[in-house]
């Protein structure tokens, strides 16, 4: 499912949940930025049915959907300030931080993951040392759970 994301995406949407963006008249609504929602690591969360410029009533990502597709894209610069500005309610922190932790294997993960530090500072290293955490007592569950082979 093709759906209408980034920039364009933070200029519609519900502004009683999340600000987004204010730069609506400076966008080329006739090429907004798209995404397919199958090939993402995301799927559909946070899609939903919006009406766009041009296009009518088409799958859109809300103003969170919209920042994390524009970190998991590279597009730092455009999503800088997205916790402030764009999003300014740190209740949806812990969900943005789990799906960008969903990227932590690429190889752009050093890029992310400094992109995280400025914007979430000591929330993303809370966050990342709870996961590391996890790991941890998980690996040591699976330890427990799996003996070494017997040696002879």
């Amino acid at each position: 499912m093709k759906y209408v994301t980034g920039l364009h995406a933070l200029n519609l949407g519900d502004r009683t949940v999340t600000p987004g963006d204010w730069h609506f008249s400076a966008l080329d609504w006739r090429h907004p930025f798209t995404l397919e929602a199958d090939s993402s690591p995301f799927a559909s969360w946070r899609i939903g049915l919006q009406d766009v410029p041009g296009m009518g009533i088409v799958p859109t990502a809300d103003h969170i959907r919209a920042c994390v597709d524009l970190i998991e894209q590279g597009h730092y610069g455009e999503a800088q300030g997205m916790r402030e500005d764009y999003i300014d309610d740190d209740s949806f922190s812990p969900e943005i931080m789990r799906m960008i932790w969903k990227l932590r294997n690429r190889d752009e993960w050093p890029l992310i993951d400094q992109f995280m530090g400025r914007e979430y500072q000591c929330q993303w290293l809370d966050f990342k040392q709870s996961q590391n955490t996890n790991t941890t007592q998980a690996m040591t569950q699976l330890r427990v759970l799996s003996p070494l082979p017997h040696r002879k």
